[in-house]
């Protein structure tokens, strides 16, 4: 394990439509007031609360720009961590500043995880919530979504994959989780997804158990006892999409294993718009390396969307 990842991992280990009213959609930007935006080298940097939480935030990565300008497109980072409170949105921020200093918008999102508030319905709910905050601050900071594209690792993968699929959820005959999940049909689009070793097939992940009960502790329980919020919350059950999905996985990944972007991808073949595979070399944590060559290829694959 290179030093950039021990020090990735170290610092990762250190109900209803009344809920949806707490996930405040509209209205102006309201930029954190104790802190300034800070210059750097690749542009600015912006943190926004998009509701009331303490893990209600993100924060905005800017290239420099010209006058007139707009930024091409927006880059949705979600971090990992098996969806658990010790694992935050300092995992994104490497990934957040290295595309803004390739001359990418980079959202880097936070939101309530198990342990802290997070779990079902509220992780759910704040993945859509932070990322139609990106509407509130299109204006203010030039973007464009026309191109919105997620780059999720693990946990992050699974969360930008289910949030690609918010026009199918309705679709899914859970009219109770639907509510609970206050997924709406109005908010910010993502046009593509880069999924870094994503958890994409939520009942293989919890046959196999996968960091000891991390699905089961996400949704309050195993399935047999919630198999509503378990279908709602799988990626696999909102296929086929039509947002283009990169399942992209290392090959010597010991935490996620390749059966969870493999599985996602063949179920996918029946649509329209099939997800792909690629493999690339290195352990679980060199995809959000920016020096490892997993990461760089995820880097391309994004750029590729926003071209």
């Amino acid at each position: 394990m290179t030093g950039f990842r021990r020090r990735t991992f170290l610092l990762g280990a250190g109900a209803g439509l009344a809920a949806c009213a707490g996930v405040p959609r509209t209205g102006q930007p309201q930029e954190r007031a104790t802190e300034d935006p800070i210059s750097e080298a690749a542009g600015q940097r912006h943190r926004y609360q998009y509701g009331d939480d303490p893990s209600q935030w993100g924060e905005l990565f800017l290239p420099e720009l010209s006058d007139g300008g707009k930024h091409r497109g927006v880059v949705v980072v979600i971090h990992g961590g098996y969806w658990r409170s010790r694992y935050g949105a300092e995992l994104g921020e490497p990934l957040a500043r290295d595309l803004a200093g390739r001359g990418l918008a980079a959202w880097n999102l936070e939101y309530r995880r198990a342990g802290n508030g997070g779990g079902w319905p509220n992780t759910f709910q704040d993945v859509l919530a932070g990322i139609d905050k990106l509407q509130e601050l299109a204006v203010p900071h030039s973007l464009d979504l026309t191109r919105v594209v997620a780059l999720g690792h693990s946990a992050g993968g699974h969360l930008a994959v289910w949030a690609a699929g918010r026009d199918r959820l309705g679709e899914l005959g859970l009219e109770a989780e639907h509510l609970e999940a206050c997924a709406s049909t109005d908010g910010v689009r993502l046009t593509g997804v880069v999924s870094q070793s994503g958890v994409l097939n939520l009942a293989e992940a919890e046959r196999l158990n996968l960091s000891n009960g991390a699905v089961a502790n996400l949704l309050g329980g195993p399935s047999s006892d919630f198999p509503g919020r378990h279908r709602y919350a799988d990626p696999m059950a909102a296929l086929p999409l039509t947002v283009p999905v990169y399942a992209i996985h290392t090959t010597e990944d010991e935490d996620v294993p390749l059966s969870m972007s493999l599985s996602y991808v063949e179920a996918s073949r029946t649509g329209s718009t099939p997800a792909q595979l690629v493999t690339v070399p290195g352990d679980h944590f060199a995809l959000i390396d920016p020096e490892a060559p997993a990461y760089l290829r995820c880097r391309e694959l994004v750029q590729e969307f926003l071209r």
